[in-house]
């Protein structure tokens, strides 16, 4: 008896399963492939009407009044960096896809977080899903992703919002769960209500774990991106990618380093914003 006609092979099931899904639901994903096309194509273009120099003073002057004059340092020597290595087209496509994936992933997995820290059975039901998809390997949901949506950066966004949302949605759990019981008792006792407990109480206690969440979403997100240049997403990871395919170290360098500049600043913008948020007087780092 052949042992290797007791191996699993899950595309036997996976290739019908996407033929199943192009077939009865092609009119919803060229939908959703249009608007994120679209999405994509606005945020780029409105950073890429300007002169570079024009876009880098611009945000120089919103993280200093957004923030703090350290973080507008911050965002001048990044940007400055990613427009003096000759990728300001690439960061711009970069940033826009980053930004789009990272707020669509929050937006999702804030809210599961919040309801998974209030329903523990919801939390051990999506604990061993959250796991699996941690421990896949990330180039693997662009499978799936270029099989519905075909190559370019519609599947580099989907799996990259896919990739984003564990670590989100885990620390949002983590956080609510670390707020201190006698606070939500004092609001209850005032006569709070639930918003107002969320808004007011839960969300400021836990701003700093969601913070971390937030930081790993951004980096997975750049990960990610690297990735996407294999399906012909651009940006960034097209210039990395097309460093290795050429064996050019340098360009390959560049590249990288231009992504480790965007993380800095989108981590820096971020942490500061919401910092300054809670402390409207102080300073944010």
């Amino acid at each position: 008896m052949n042992p290797e006609s007791f191996q699993l092979s899950p595309g036997k099931y996976l290739a019908p399963t996407v033929d199943w899904l192009n077939t009865n639901f092609h009119p919803f994903f060229d939908g959703l492939a249009r608007l994120i096309e679209s999405v994509l194509g606005g945020i780029e273009t409105a950073l890429l009407f300007l002169p570079p120099y024009a876009v880098i003073l611009a945000a120089v002057a919103l993280a200093a009044a957004v923030t703090s004059v350290r973080v507008a340092l911050i965002t001048l020597i990044s940007l400055s960096f990613c427009w003096l290595v000759g990728f300001w087209t690439a960061s711009m496509q970069t940033l826009a896809l980053v930004t789009v994936a990272v707020i669509i992933s929050v937006f999702i997995a804030f809210p599961l977080g919040v309801l998974a820290s209030r329903h523990r059975r919801f939390e051990s039901a999506i604990r061993p899903v959250l796991d699996i998809m941690q421990t896949v390997p990330p180039w693997v949901y662009l499978i799936p992703a270029v099989m519905i949506f075909s190559l370019g950066r519609v599947p580099a966004i989907i799996a990259t919002i896919v990739y984003g949302i564990p670590p989100m949605l885990r620390l949002t759990t983590l956080a609510f769960n670390q707020v201190p019981k006698d606070l939500l008792e004092l609001g209850q006792a005032t006569g709070a209500s639930p918003k107002s407990i969320l808004l007011k109480i839960e969300i400021p206690s836990a701003m700093p774990t969601l913070l971390v969440g937030l930081n790993q979403c951004i980096l997975l997100s750049l990960a990610m991106v690297v990735l996407a240049g294999l399906v012909g997403a651009g940006g960034l990871g097209a210039e990395v990618t097309r460093g290795l395919t050429r064996m050019e170290m340098g360009l390959g360098l560049r590249a990288g380093l231009a992504i480790v500049a965007i993380a800095i600043l989108l981590d820096r913008l971020t942490r500061g914003a919401l910092q300054r948020g809670r402390n409207p007087v102080g300073t944010a780092a």
